[in-house]
């Protein structure tokens, strides 16, 4: 079979034998596989990715010597079952999975290890156990997109966000734009994307984001900062506390009293909360600056390098900051019931479809963010 093979930060189409199944596992044709950002770090990056990997007590991931077939985000098409499978589904039945598979005493991530080869080819293996099954309704190229929309669905989730809330997306690339789409989902009523790119502004209004922000002109806490009980500055949120307490004060009831009531009903400093969606050094470091006090940041940008944060300011704001990622198979199955009954629609992220053989001029393409979202590979082209 053929494959795009990684290796030393080249990618190459190789000739491979086709995969045998294992015992539980399922050989699949691979109709789709997306290009993820996760495999655009990897190319020039992995050996500091496998240093994380095995200060966490995993040494599988793949190092820049390796041999890797890259492809996480992939729909494919049953093709045989190893032995001790429960064939559950029919041969021929599409399926997506989440991105884990047995080798040798190990348990790898797809197309991130040189031990489980991804989906940059025209077979793979997969976890029975682990597949779900396509349904009929949903096409071949959204379902190839449950992969990245299950880490804005766990994203979200992560960040305990309330319908009434203001959510602020810093970064409108493929992950972003996910985690757009969820929260209005979720029914979020008022979501900020902010993003340099007028390519992807675009796209996540298209996405359902309320407003769009260029932060080369404004920054989108400026929004936020005009809706009344939003502070960044903590000389205005002191004064809110001394009218409060003086107000409470004039009530013929004890102060503490008047206070809890007054926190019950949930008066009081509000804060958003704030997705950092882009992982490029400093970037945190920003938002922690510019976030209103008493605001949560989750961070689901990967930043491959070392970075330096403020901590005295956000010990300051008492800012709660959450790292999201990836999904557990629960959200991952909850994604493709999401996108089969329409309750997400990706189709705007999906901005190309290429071949085996243009996969390298795709990674270069994606180093332009005005230029495309999400690639999408087609083994059988």
């Amino acid at each position: 079979m053929k494959a795009v093979v990684c290796h030393d930060g080249t990618l190459s189409v190789s000739e491979l034998p086709s995969p045998r199944p294992g015992r539980g596992q399922v050989r699949l044709k691979v109709l789709r596989c997306g290009i993820c950002g996760s495999d655009l770090h990897a190319r020039h990056h992995s050996d500091d990715l496998a240093d994380v990997a095995a200060d966490m007590g995993y040494l599988g991931a793949m190092r820049s010597t390796d041999h890797t077939v890259f492809g996480h985000e992939f729909c494919g098409e049953i093709l045989e079952y190893g032995p001790r499978c429960k064939k559950r589904a029919p041969i021929g039945s599409r399926v997506v999975a989440f991105p884990l598979r047995r080798a040798g005493e190990g348990i790898h991530p797809i197309g991130l290890s040189a031990s489980a080869p991804g989906g940059y080819a025209e077979e793979l293996l997969v976890e029975e156990s682990l597949m779900v099954p396509v349904p009929d309704e949903l096409s071949t190229d959204i379902a190839a997109l449950t992969e990245p929309m299950a880490v804005g669905l766990h994203t979200v989730r992560r960040s305990k966000i309330r319908r009434g809330q203001i959510a602020v997306v810093i970064g409108a690339g493929p992950i972003g734009l996910a985690v757009v789409l969820m929260l209005k989902a979720r029914g979020v009523r008022t979501v900020i994307a902010s993003d340099y790119s007028a390519a992807r502004r675009a796209l996540a209004k298209r996405c359902g984001a309320d407003i769009v922000v260029d932060p080369a002109t404004e920054s989108p806490i400026d929004y936020v900062e005009k809706r009344p009980g939003y502070f960044t500055s903590s000389v205005a949120a002191m004064r809110l506390l001394l009218r409060a307490t003086e107000a409470a004060n004039t009530v013929p009831v004890p102060l503490w009293q008047t206070w809890r009531a007054l926190e019950s009903l949930g008066i009081g400093p509000k804060a958003p909360v704030i997705f950092e969606c882009v992982g490029v050094p400093g970037v945190l470091n920003s938002v922690i600056t510019s976030a209103p006090i008493m605001s949560r940041i989750v961070v689901a940008g990967v930043c491959m390098g070392e970075d330096r944060l403020r901590l005295a300011m956000a010990i300051n704001k008492e800012l709660d900051i959450h790292f999201a990622l990836g999904y557990t198979p629960v959200e991952f199955r909850k994604t493709v019931r999401m996108l089969a009954k329409k309750k997400v629609d990706p189709t705007p992220l999906i901005t190309a479809t290429v071949s085996l053989a243009e996969v390298d001029a795709a990674f270069e393409s994606l180093a332009s963010p005005d230029d495309h979202a999400k690639i999408l590979i087609d083994p059988t082209s």
